[in-house]
């Protein structure tokens, strides 16, 4: 199943292509007995994958989080795009084979999952159940039940008592007075990992009717204010004209003997809404929104999402900018890194080198600690004032300590004691009352800085003029350092790893994955196991500046058909970039190295759908249209279950929304070039179309577009294919296109109207004129069958490659030398 949509047809049942020629017959053919329901003999097996509810509105099913190797069974949303699940049932014990594991009824009439069909690694645990007497069934409110069997409405458990990270509508969210448990929110411990975190949400424990944010159950960080009846007083946004319309859906609070609780009601059943809690702890309320094709945040506490306790974890740096980023301070490295490049920075940061301080606990001699300053700062709560009436006091107070590890002086002393939590950069922001912090750090990290201070102050003493130069020299180091500190905070999550890192990670970059014009790709291992791959970029000239500001640009780009950037190296003319892991390769690999596998017809489609949703991605919904230059098989990785992701933007050229066209040299690969490249001519994103059209091609043929025979000779692909397309397959022989231009050693086994369709948009993408050639946004209409397009013309520069002599002649200097 893909990790980040509805699972892929050959993971529902077999065999695809009957299943999506008669998807009228689906639901009678593969759920005929009960669609929506386990029983002890009918369990949901991981070849099965997923059941749906009596109207198709909530899945349960095997599901991988995106970009994660581990399974789950959990319920999502079956109707829309955007795979996104509400509730999973072994949030902390991941199942390690789906294909041999099972949802089922056991003897004793519990609901369990089975790992290896052996061993229960979830049950719903309900005690004095009649054996061989009850049946799951998902309803559709995306409530899980466990019901008699011989009347369903008899409910002996129900998932909407176990809230995971989601509130739907219709849950109680609550206290069970009697039994002392709260039906609450637990946030994912990660993006990609289920597990419970450290942020939860739930009613006041103490009776009052409001709600609580919390960390690690312990620390509160937000209040709702109690209910009125009709808002919560902490919620003043909260009005029948607000963000809760009366139209959309009724909110009510119960408070009676057994117990308390809020729960609330649609009044359309066809809008999707959730409150989530997220794993960077903010509750928020969404709405599905179907002309994004995404959902729409309308509301979320606290607003700042540094305000959320402990986010960044100890020893980091918390800075609000359209989101939140965490750095460590400076002295100190992330404690771990792998936690870190998912998102999970609650374990904060540790010590580059320990204070100087004995194993007691007592300063040793005269302690040789000194300390860091950093102003424009929010200062974290739980200080310990002391008395003094000087900065120098106040240090020395702090010295005295070996648990004393920051102070500030500001009339007054104020000390924090281990961990430093809740630490804020506000210089962003222009905050009033900000502060400075003074970090301790051993001597080492900060003697050298202060020997060049002494040496500057010598010099500005002894010569006038050089006093003026230094000045000046200041005042540039201070804007350079605005401007990487700015380059920084847009950088968000990303890691700067140094080079050393980055060699033991890669045991030297012993391991080689592939290679390019701009660098090598190597395999590398995170501290915790966790797989990456390290792209050591050669011949590159660029700046510092240019560099950071253009992995900040990657960065920020999340797309799930597009790689995702998790951190980079930038010493002096070294540059690396560190990139997620796919497993299954480069697409080149996959389709032309001979090997045994054969890439399916419905992987090889959703692969060509995946790349064209990325690039309309790259195209029309980044901040700025970034247009690729080099799309070809070798640039599309595959992760585990073989979903496409668009790699390498070392060609990319950024081009703002208000200019249509970007003039540069002709770059890319040759036989994916279109010919505004070869002209010399101004290019736009109908470049790149040209690009996904040949790729395309060899996707569907399993074989190069142009290809080399012994004599000499080539086999040109695209004309074999114009050929067939405009020969009369459009009449109702597409065998002939199927026999003919589809990988053969598909033994004939495609979709035939698939494939033609595929034809068809490859080669309106690889028109002469860029004008003809459809936007990506429609090449994904049309794979995916909303849209329909006729039969394109053949373009004239394959028409001119027709006769030998003339393509020959064409590809001379093209093709690569044996």
């Amino acid at each position: 199943m893909a990790s980040s949509g509805a699972p892929p047809c050959s993971a529902l049942v077999p065999p695809c292509l009957f299943v999506i020629a008669m998807a009228t017959l689906q639901s009678a053919v593969v759920f005929a007995d009960a669609a929506d329901t386990v029983a002890a003999d009918r369990p949901l097996s991981g070849s099965q994958r997923l059941l749906v509810s009596s109207r198709g509105k909530f899945a349960l099913g095997f599901f991988q989080p995106e970009n994660s190797i581990h399974w789950y069974i959990g319920i999502w949303y079956n109707q829309i795009s955007k795979h996104t699940p509400v509730w999973v049932a072994n949030r902390g014990s991941p199942i390690s084979n789906p294909d041999t594991s099972q949802l089922t009824i056991a003897t004793d009439g519990n609901m369990v999952l089975l790992d290896n069909s052996t061993t229960a690694i979830w049950s719903t645990n309900i005690s004095k159940i009649a054996s061989n007497s009850t049946v799951g069934v998902i309803l559709d409110t995306g409530n899980l039940v466990l019901a008699d069997a011989s009347n369903t409405s008899i409910i002996h458990w129900q998932s909407f008592d176990h809230f995971g990270n989601t509130w739907l509508p219709g849950g109680k969210l609550g206290r069970n007075k009697l039994a002392g448990v709260s039906t609450g929110l637990v946030a994912w411990k990660a993006r990609n990992d289920p597990a419970p975190g450290v942020f939860s949400l739930e009613l006041d424990p103490n009776g009052t009717s409001q709600y609580l944010l919390e960390w690690n159950s312990t620390q509160q960080y937000w209040t709702s204010g109690n209910w009125t009846g009709r808002i919560f007083t902490g919620v003043p946004e909260m009005t029948p004209t607000g963000i809760y319309p009366n139209s959309l859906y009724t909110f009510d609070y119960v408070n009676g003997e057994n117990g308390s609780y809020f729960v609330y009601d649609l009044k359309d059943d066809s809008v999707l809404t959730r409150f989530v809690l997220g794993e960077m702890g903010q509750i928020q309320f969404l709405t599905w929104m179907n002309g994004a094709n995404d959902w729409m945040l309308f509301w979320s506490q606290p607003k700042a999402q540094c305000d959320v306790y402990s986010l960044c974890g100890p020893f980091s740096v918390c800075t609000e900018n359209a989101m939140a980023s965490c750095s460590c301070l400076r002295g100190f490295g992330e404690q771990n890194v792998g936690e870190w490049l998912q998102g999970d920075h609650t374990s904060g940061c540790r010590r580059n080198v320990e204070l100087q301080c004995s194993s007691n606990g007592s300063v040793v001699g005269r302690s040789t600690d000194r300390f860091y300053t950093m102003g424009n700062v929010r200062l974290p709560s739980d200080a310990e004032s002391v008395v003094a009436t000087s900065t120098d006091q106040c240090e020395q107070a702090c010295l005295r300590s070996c648990s004393c590890t920051a102070y500030s002086y500001n009339g007054s002393c104020s000390l924090w004691h281990g961990d430093l939590i809740n630490l804020q950069d506000v210089s962003a922001i222009g905050s009033q009352g900000s502060n400075a912090v003074l970090i301790r750090l051993a001597a080492s990290e900060l003697s050298s800085q202060k020997q060049k201070h002494a040496k500057k102050l010598i010099t500005i003493a002894i010569v006038a003029t050089i006093v003026a130069a230094l000045m000046v020299a200041a005042l540039v180091v201070i804007l350079r350092r605005r401007m990487v500190k700015g380059t920084t905070q847009v950088e968000g999550s990303l890691i700067s790893f140094t080079y050393r890192d980055l060699k033991s990670m890669t045991k030297n970059f012993s391991e080689k994955l592939g290679g390019g014009a701009f660098g090598s790709v190597f395999k590398g291992s995170l501290p915790d196991a966790t797989m990456v791959a390290v792209k050591k970029l050669e011949g590159f000239h660029q700046g510092e500046k240019q560099f950071r500001a253009e992995v900040s640009t990657i960065g920020n780009i999340q797309h799930v058909n597009l790689i995702r950037l998790l951190g980079f190296c930038s010493e002096k003319s070294r540059r690396l970039l560190v990139y997620e892991y796919m497993p299954n390769g480069s697409l080149d690999k996959q389709l032309f190295d001979g090997r045994k596998h054969v890439l399916s017809w419905d992987t090889r489609y959703q692969i060509a759908l995946g790349i064209a949703r990325g690039l309309d991605y790259l195209h029309e919904k980044c901040r700025d249209c970034i247009i690729h230059c080099d799309i070809k098989p070798e640039n599309i990785l595959l992760d585990g279950s073989f979903a496409p992701k668009v790699a390498d933007f070392g060609l990319a050229k950024l081009m703002g929304r208000d200019i249509s066209r970007v003039l540069t040299t002709a770059r890319g690969t040759v036989g994916y070039i279109a010919p505004e490249w070869l002209a010399g001519t101004a290019v736009t994103a109908k470049a790149d179309v040209f690009s996904y059209g040949m790729t395309l091609l060899e996707i569907v043929s399993g074989r190069r577009n142009v290809e080399r025979r012994e004599d000499g000779t080539a086999d040109i692909l695209p004309l074999l294919a114009a050929s067939r397309l405009v020969g009369g397959v459009g009449d109702g022989r597409r065998e002939e296109l199927v026999s003919a231009v589809v990988d053969g050693r598909l033994g004939g086994d495609a979709d035939m109207g698939e494939a033609e369709r595929a034809f068809r948009v490859a080669f309106w993408c690889i028109q002469d004129d860029e004008n003809a050639r459809p936007a990506m946004a429609t090449v994904v209409q049309v794979l995916e069958g909303l849209v329909e397009i006729g039969v394109p013309p053949i373009p004239r520069s394959l028409q001119l490659l027709a006769d030998e002599s003339n393509y020959l002649q064409f590809f001379s200097d093209l093709l690569p030398s044996k």
